[in-house]
């Protein structure tokens, strides 16, 4: 009878557990522990009986173990409607550390949120935190704000996970709801379009952020958050907030400004200063002879720009042509007047002719961006569309032919020696056939030309003339052999000049043809 009195307790025991509703049934445990304890102490028979004595020693032992594990059951089932009964406690409160639209209520029962809440509603304010710093305040009593209870707080208890409540004490909670609160939306939308922050005019735009240069490299420049205002965005964080009760938002937290397309973190942004920066690497060091001009970062950086609204790097066209350009205007010879020192140690100044640097501006405009873009460190020659033997002087270097059409004489200069002179016989000035002064280039050479002039109606040529030498280098222009003539030099070119041809004696004209060469330089002045 024992036996099955101590199994009764016991089985009495689990249905009070399953029982349990609130932690005041711990009294219950508590009893029925100490029934089933007792109840695990009886044995049969007296301390006389030896055999007796013996099963209660051997009662005693199992007994005691039996009394352990009963002991943990207990203590495990203790617990558990410890934890199970504060669970239930969090039904109708809200656990540790939880805020609700920001506010702790943390232990607090529903009653006593809408309390707090009935309480704030009458002097309600909302605090509009703008991104200049300025601050802007809606009054409920503008807005017809009053407290309404309802379920909603109810069910945010209920909807807590109770039995992972313990998690509570180290992992904060927040709950964002609409919460007990209406107004007219009407006297809110009045009250939102007198805002300051909501005045179109007084409105600044964001900026992008962007690369510039700065110290030597280009850096990025932060964005810049303005005041215009998304307009539908600002309404749903005003309505939001004021649905949550809360006393403050902030409209930069809460995404209410036209942001800036790029900031600092873009990678586009990032992307773009790095490719700026490699442009810097470039160094184009250009070779005027004994005149060197260097394009290099300084330089280089005011012709990189960048589209801030699409962050693409490029070159200003405008500002890399005008500095092509003041290169030609600076190093330009060609069809420019040019000091030259003649034979006899004269300096004369040389007008006219086609000889001379020019550099090609489109060609070189190419190339120019082409090696910055490939970061290249070199020197070199601008492209040309013309080129001169040398940068110094008149640019004709230290071999060329030379024509004193005041003096009628002409010079061959080779290496910088005079290897031939003669007398000879220039354009006929008063027949309007002078010989034009300029420095001009050899065309070419040949032999036995006939020489012709202008082709009248009836197919027949002004003049005719054989030649043994004929060495042009301005057009129909030239030098060549003249056995017609039986003098050289003087005045004779005023009286029995040619059509513009230098005239040579025929033994000249053959050293000379052997002497000169295609684009060697050939100086006329006066």
């Amino acid at each position: 009878m024992a036996g099955k009195k101590k199994n009764k307790k016991r089985e009495d025991f689990i249905e009070d557990i399953d029982d349990f509703e609130d932690i005041s049934d711990l009294d219950d445990i508590e009893e029925t522990v100490r029934e089933i304890y007792d109840d695990g102490r009886s044995v049969k028979g007296g301390p006389g009986d030896k055999r007796d004595r013996k099963k209660c020693q051997r009662r005693r032992k199992g007994g005691a173990g039996k009394a352990v594990l009963i002991s943990l059951g207990i203590v495990t089932a203790l617990l558990a409607a410890s934890y199970f009964g504060v669970a239930m406690y969090f039904n109708s409160h809200f656990m540790f550390d939880t805020k609700i639209n920001g506010v702790d209520f943390s232990l607090k029962d529903v009653s006593e949120v809408e309390s707090y809440l009935k309480k704030q509603v009458s002097d309600y304010t909302l605090t509009l935190e703008e991104s200049d710093g300025s601050r802007e305040v809606i009054k409920g009593a503008d807005i017809d704000i009053e407290f309404t209870s309802g379920e909603r707080l109810r069910q945010l208890a209920e909807g807590q996970q109770k039995l992972l409540w313990v998690k509570s004490l180290w992992e904060p909670t927040e709950i964002e709801a609409k919460v007990g609160v209406k107004y007219d939306a009407d006297k809110l939308n009045a009250v939102i379009e007198d805002l300051k922050c909501m005045d179109a005019k007084k409105q600044k735009s964001s900026k992008n952020a962007y690369p510039a240069f700065k110290d030597g490299k280009f850096e990025v420049v932060p964005e810049v958050i303005g005041t215009k205002i998304d307009e539908e965005k600002f309404r749903a964080a005003v309505t939001k907030t004021i649905d949550g009760f809360q006393s403050s938002v902030n409209l930069r937290e809460e995404d209410c400004y036209i942001l800036p397309k790029y900031t600092s973190e873009s990678k586009e942004v990032a992307e773009a200063a790095e490719k700026m920066n490699s442009y810097l690497g470039a160094e184009i060091t250009y070779d005027f002879g004994s005149e060197k001009e260097a394009v290099d970062s300084a330089v280089i950086s005011e012709w990189i720009k960048i589209n801030k609204k699409k962050m693409k790097v490029s070159f200003n066209t405008d500002e890399v042509k005008e500095y092509i350009k003041d290169l030609a205007g600076k190093y330009d010879t060609r069809y420019k007047a040019k000091k030259f020192t003649t034979a006899d140690g004269d300096t004369v100044t040389v007008e006219g002719g086609s000889y001379g640097w020019q550099i090609n501006q489109d060609a070189e405009y190419e190339q120019l961006t082409k090696d910055i873009k490939k970061a290249q460190v070199i020197t070199r020659e601008p492209k040309y569309t013309s080129k001169a033997a040398s940068h110094d002087g008149a640019g004709v270097g230290n071999t060329y032919a030379e024509v004193d059409l005041t003096d009628q004489h002409m010079y061959f200069i080779k290496n910088g020696k005079v290897v031939l002179e003669t007398d000879i016989v220039t354009g006929n000035p008063n027949k309007g056939n002078a010989t034009p002064q300029g420095v001009y280039t050899l065309s070419y050479k040949t032999r036995n030309a006939t020489l012709r002039g202008e082709k009248k109606a009836n197919g027949e040529y002004s003049y005719e003339t054989p030649v043994k030498y004929w060495m042009p280098f301005n057009g129909g222009i030239g030098f060549h052999d003249a056995t017609w003539q039986p003098t050289f030099g003087g005045d004779r070119y005023k009286s029995h000049g040619s059509h513009g041809c230098v005239n040579m004696p025929e033994e000249k004209a053959a050293k000379l043809y052997d002497l000169i060469s295609a684009g060697i330089p050939v100086v006329c002045h006066y």
